[in-house]
C-alpha cells in the first residue's frame, strides 16, 4: 500500500470559486456588477430618506414612511461581504420598492412623482445588476470546476 503524496497541493474547496475574493480577483464584470449593486442599493436609502425627510415629505417636517429604508440596510452588509445568498434574495425584496415607485410615479404630485420615477430606476438597476452578479459568479465557478476537473 503506498502513502499518499503530502507534498502535492490540495485542490481548492468546491465553493472555494463562489467566494468573494476568488470572484472578484478574477473578473472585472464581477466587480462591476457588485459595485452597481451596492451604489443602487446605498442610492435608495439616501433616496427613500430624503424623499420622506426633506423633498416631498407625505407630511410638512416628515413621516415615518421614511422607516421604509429600514429593511433595505440589512442586506447592505451581506452585499459588501460578497455574499452571494444576499445578492439572491436581495434581487427578489427590491420589487416591493419597485411596485411602491411606480404607484406613486402616477398617484403623486411633482416633485414626489419624479422622485418615484428615480426610485424605478434605481430598482431596476439594482435587480440588473444583482441578476447578473449571480449569472456571472455561477458561471465562473462552472469555469473553475471544470479547469480542475481537467487532467494535467
Amino acid at each position: 500500500m503506498t502513502q499518499p503524496d503530502r507534498t502535492a497541493p490540495l485542490p481548492p474547496p468546491a465553493h472555494a470559486a463562489l467566494s468573494g475574493e476568488t470572484a472578484l480577483s478574477s473578473d472585472p464584470s464581477v466587480r462591476l456588477t457588485r459595485w452597481l449593486a451596492v451604489g443602487s442599493l446605498v442610492g435608495l436609502i439616501a433616496l427613500g430618506l430624503a424623499w420622506e425627510l426633506v423633498l416631498a415629505p407625505v407630511r410638512p417636517g416628515g413621516s415615518l414612511l421614511a422607516l421604509k429604508v429600514l429593511p433595505l440596510c440589512i442586506p447592505l452588509a451581506g452585499l459588501l461581504k460578497n455574499r452571494m445568498y444576499t445578492y439572491r434574495w436581495v434581487s427578489l425584496l427590491v420589487w416591493l420598492y419597485f411596485t411602491e415607485g411606480v404607484v406613486r410615479a402616477y398617484s403623486d404630485r411633482s416633485p414626489g412623482a419624479w422622485l418615484a420615477g428615480l426610485e424605478v430606476l434605481l430598482c431596476l438597476s439594482l435587480f440588473a445588476a444583482c441578476a447578473l452578479h449571480v449569472r456571472l459568479r455561477l458561471r465562473n465557478a462552472r469555469q473553475a470546476q471544470a479547469r480542475q476537473a481537467q487532467p494535467s
